[in-house]
């Protein structure tokens, strides 16, 4: 998994608690599976079709799958 600097930027503008949750769920559930697709939902359109949301509180985390990475966005 590969956070863009952009994506860590705004993490940390996160108030402390949000950030905390969204990391763990980052390091507990989605770095740990084989599938990430078996958590997230696509994005519609014809050219979102390797993005892919997660839904973690109040927020939404983007992401682009590839075969052989996750990039969060």
């Amino acid at each position: 998994m590969e956070i863009a600097e952009r994506a860590a930027r705004q993490i940390k503008k996160l108030d402390p608690s949000d950030a905390a949750r969204i990391r763990t769920f980052l390091r507990n559930r989605l770095s740990q599976i084989d599938n990430p697709r078996q958590l997230g939902a696509p994005l519609r359109g014809s050219e979102l079709g390797s993005y892919w949301r997660y839904r973690v509180g109040d927020y939404r985390i983007l992401c682009e799958i590839r075969d052989d990475r996750l990039l969060l966005l």
